[in-house]
């Protein structure tokens, strides 16, 4: 693990959010609306935190570090390290500082599986973990599991022309509701099919031919 000072923090705080493709505070306060996923305990874990308003797999769209220069200035990088870092440094920033963000997603991702696996799962499905994708491949190759079940989902809204077959929301939100729709915009089906308790698991069954899945305070959805 490499320190940063806090100027390298703020520097690359300020490149990231200047390169990427984000539109800013509306997301911030659209993702503070969400439902949160089921959690083991009351007492709030640093993994809980919010993710960075920046685009979270955003890389730099400006000049950026040539491999050669991917160097830190103290010790070396490990060979999987400068493979995370390749392209994504902007010139004239530390590696190391880059390489932490990766390392501090890694971080989150293993403290909230370790609690809860669908919490670590739905947070990489809803995105907000940043850079979840990238720093599992790279730097904490253990929580692939985890990445693996995140590609097969997808994030609370409306899905176009979702794969047929059921799947579960991660979610203990009451208020979860979805909506499968047909081409010609009738309702295949829909749910739950009673209003669910507090700890209940909710699934929806979505029938071959559906053209649009809608869900509303579901937060995110894997197979069942």
């Amino acid at each position: 693990m490499y320190r940063r000072s806090a100027a390298a923090a703020v520097l690359l705080a300020a490149a990231l959010t200047l390169t990427a493709c984000s539109s800013g505070g509306g997301k911030a306060d659209a993702a503070d609306a969400k439902p949160k996923p089921p959690a083991a305990s009351a007492v709030q874990d640093p993994a809980d935190a919010p993710a960075a308003p920046a685009s979270p797999d955003a890389k730099p769209t400006g000049p950026v570090l040539p491999d050669a220069k991917l160097t830190p200035k103290t010790g070396s990088f490990k060979a999987n390290e400068k493979q995370y870092l390749s392209g994504r440094v902007p010139e004239k920033m530390d590696p190391a500082a880059v390489l932490q963000t990766g390392q501090e997603s890694c971080q989150r991702v293993e403290r909230t599986a370790k609690r809860d696996k669908d919490a670590a799962t739905g947070a990489i499905v809803a995105g907000e973990i940043p850079g979840a994708k990238d720093a599992i491949t790279y730097l904490c190759p253990e929580q692939k599991p985890i990445l693996d079940a995140a590609s097969k989902g997808f994030g609370d809204g409306t899905r176009p022309s979702p794969a047929a077959g059921t799947y579960r929301a991660l979610t203990q939100n009451t208020t979860c509701t979805w909506e499968a729709k047909g081409k010609d915009g009738s309702v295949l089906a829909s749910g739950p099919q009673t209003p669910p308790k507090a700890g209940d698991k909710i699934t929806a069954q979505i029938p071959s031919g559906t053209t649009e899945f809608t869900s509303t305070g579901c937060y995110a959805w894997i197979p069942a």
